[in-house]
Formats: C-alpha cells, structure tokens, sequence
C-alpha cells in the first residue's frame, strides 16, 4: 500500500502539475502585465494602508461568525507559513543546493497571480444553495461558475482529508519530533497538550481561532524574521557570496570553472518549484477558503491580501531562512535540516539554540493547524451544514493528538495526494474563469495608484 501511495503521489506531483501551477500562474501574470512585480504600491496601500479604516460588518445571516480584516490575514498566513519556511527550507537547499531559492522566489510570484484569481473569484461567485446554507471559497466557483455539482463536491471531500493530514496529524508529528528532541518530555503528555490546547482554541468557534492568531501569528513571524535578520548582519559579510551562491545555482552552473550539469539543474529547479508551492500552496484554494470568512466582501482586497501573504511567506521568510543559512555557513555542514537551522542560530541564542528554535517551529506548527481548521471549516460547512462544524473540530483535535504519537510515512503520503486532488479542481475553475477575475482593472488600478477605498 504504501509503495502504491508512493507512485500516486510521484505521478501528482510531477513535472505535469508543475507545468499546470506555474503555467496557470504564468498566465493569469500575463494577463494583468505582471502587476505582482509593477502594483506594489497599490498593494501595500489597499491592504495594510487599509487597516486603519474600522472593518465592515458581517453581512451573511446563517453562515458561520465572520473573521476581521486581520483576522483573516493571520489565519491565511497562519495556514501557509510553518514549518516548510524553516526547516523545509533548509531541506530544499540539502536537495537542491542554493539556487532553489531562485525558483522559490519564482513560484511565489506566479503564485501571487493564483491567489489573486482565486479570491476575487471566491468572493465574486459567493452565494447561497436553494436550501439557503452559503457556499463559499472555490467551491463557490466551481459549483456557481462553472455550473458543476461534482467538482465542488470532489473538492470539499480533499480539503477535509489534506486537513486532517498535511494540516493536522504530520504538524503534531512535527512538533512531537522537535519538542523530545529540545526536552525531556513524554510523548503521552506532548499528545494531550496539543489536543488540549487546540480544543481550547476550536471549540470557542471562528471567532477564538481568530483571536488568538490575530496576535500569535504576527509576532511568531515577525520574532522570527528578526532573529534571522539578526543571523545575516552578524554574517553580513558572506552576503554577497550567498547572493552570487543563489543565482549561479539557479542555472546548474558549478562554483568551479562555470560548467552547467544538467542533473544539478534539474535537481536544482524541481526542488525549488516544489518547495515555493508547498510553503505558500498557491493554486490549492486554501487562501480563498481562509478569506471565506472574512467581514469584507471587496473581492480586489480579499485577492491583493492573499498576494501579501505569499510574498511574506516565501519571498521575505523563506529568503530570510536561506540567507542565514548559507551566510552562517550552517548550509555547507552537512548536517540534517533541523541541525542546520540549530547550528545557524547558535552564534544568536549561543547554548538555548536547540531549545528556543524547537519552540518557534513547533509554534510555526500550530498555528498552521490552527489555520488549516478554518479551512476544513468551510469544506464542511458546504458538505453538512453548520451541524458538521462541532464534530469536524473534535475530530480534528483527536486526529492532532494521535498524530503525535504514531507513524505517519501513509499519512504524509495521503496528504500531498490530497493536495493534489485539490489543486486540480482549482485551476481547472481557475483556468476557465479568468476573464472574470478582474485582471484587467488590476492594470488600470496600478496606473493610478488609487488610494484605499
């Protein structure tokens, strides 16, 4: 069974869902004259410019409490920045070597492009089912743009397993494997704190997994980033190495005589591409379905915040990992990935190193799983009604309790499939619905810098 999950999940993400991500990001880049690199002036004031204004209300009777503004940008980021912007990272340059953090940069600025489209359709599309339950997220527009039952259906049953999997069980996993590795703490007691404490933050609703990310998340990343801006002006002379590192790389070229190898530059590109998608999940939806339940229904706002979000998640965090990896030299150790992150922060922490990082990545963790509830939420949400959201959070929080404790090389495997299944459904509706995702104001709107609306 498990070498059959194995080839599946080969066969889904190989080189042909590549393609399909990147080319569907190229496309969408093309479309709007690649506003991700020309609008960012339009970005910051229509997003974080806008904070100031008082959010509006929530204005769907029925539907679960709504998010604020920030709320909703917590929650999304809180889904998309976890351990993969740590420790994956460190494993990406193990791969790939350097120069994947090129094409992590270039999958997260196709996938600006995805996020986009897929929260302005989400929004656009927003409606209600004869049975008046809101249906929300991609499956709004796959069910009331394309006009399909089933793809909605396919998708919602995929996000709720890819909940359960590479947002629940392999998070727990990951926080057991570095709590017992930094403490000496029994796995029973790590299981029922990560149970316990998520119950105490689901079951208040919405609303509580929004309160306490609105505050968790910020600071996490932005201690985090400090620290790691900290590692690199302690290096800050190995700066440019590391630059020159990153785009001879990115090419195959080796450091001694400029030659290219065409298996280092595969290597190099697939490891990249692979690593920038699962760090921001561009194209599965899970961004739309986080801004799903957000009190603001401007479809432009809700797609320029989802672009923040991947652009703070690969091109600020994970670049920041990768510059303090291999300016502190932790990356040409050969150490493991988690020893690589220890060894590049020890000249910051000095001996509580181990500690203080198993901590921040395991927090990293949690929130992520905090996150990917909201998105399970609304997947059960379209298949039960509001009466499967209790249920769906105690399951999810055995499921966080059990995957602390057992083995989960199928769960790993069952997740990424899932994840792959849920990327399929998406582009197609993204694909097909492009002329509707406002690409064309975005060229108008970045010629005249307007100011938040």
């Amino acid at each position: 069974m498990q070498q059959f999950l194995s080839h599946v999940q080969n066969f889904l993400w190989g080189p042909g869902m590549l393609v399909l991500l990147l080319g569907t990001g190229l496309w969408l880049s093309w479309k709007s004259r690649f506003f991700q690199l020309r609008g960012w002036r339009t970005i910051l004031r229509r997003t974080f410019g806008s904070l100031r204004k008082s959010a509006a209300s929530a204005d769907s009777a029925g539907s679960a409490p709504a998010l604020t503004q920030f709320q909703t940008f917590s929650a999304a980021l809180a889904a998309a920045m976890g351990t993969g912007n740590i420790i994956g990272v460190a494993g990406a340059l193990c791969l790939g070597g350097a120069g994947a953090i090129f094409w992590m940069w270039i999958s997260a600025l196709l996938g600006m492009m995805l996020t986009y489209a897929e929260n302005v359709l989400a929004v656009r599309y927003a409606g209600t089912r004869p049975d008046g339950s809101a249906v929300r997220g991609p499956m709004a527009y796959l069910r009331f743009g394309l006009g399909s039952r089933v793809l909605p259906f396919l998708y919602a049953v995929f996000c709720i397993l890819a909940s359960f999997g590479m947002g629940n069980m392999t998070q727990s996993s990951a926080i057991s494997t570095l709590l017992q590795g930094a403490f000496p703490l029994p796995v029973w007691g790590i299981a029922a704190g990560i149970a316990v404490l998520l119950g105490c933050i689901l079951l208040r609703g919405v609303r509580g997994a929004g309160s306490v990310l609105q505050w968790l998340m910020p600071l996490l990343a932005a201690g985090y980033m400090l620290a790691a801006l900290a590692v690199i002006l302690r290096h800050s002379a190995a700066l440019p190495e590391a630059f020159r590192a990153i785009f001879r790389g990115a090419f195959g070229m080796r450091a001694v005589g400029g030659g290219i190898s065409g298996a280092m530059l595969r290597s190099t590109i697939e490891t990249g591409l692979r690593r920038g998608i699962f760090s921001n999940e561009a194209g599965l939806g899970s961004s739309a379905l986080v801004h799903a339940g957000s009190d603001s229904k401007d479809a432009s706002l809700q797609g320029l915040w989802s672009m923040t979000e991947v652009a703070l998640d690969t091109l600020v965090c994970c670049t920041l990992t990768a510059l303090a990896l291999l300016t502190s030299g932790a990356a040409q150790t050969g150490l493991s990935d988690t020893e690589q992150i220890v060894a590049a922060f020890s000249g910051i922490f000095g001996s509580f190193a181990p500690q203080i990082m198993a901590v921040v990545t395991a927090l990293f963790a949690f929130c992520t799983m905090i996150g990917w509830c909201c998105c399970g939420e609304q997947a059960v949400h379209y298949l039960l009604g509001a009466r499967g959201l209790l249920p769906y959070r105690l399951m999810f929080c055995a499921a966080a309790g059990a995957g602390a404790v057992i083995a989960l090389p199928t769960v790993w495997a069952l997740s990424d499939i899932a994840n792959g299944l849920m990327a399929l459904p998406n582009l197609l509706g993204l694909l097909l619905l492009c002329r509707h995702a406002g690409l064309e104001k975005l060229i108008s709107r970045s010629r005249r810098n307007p100011a938040p609306q």
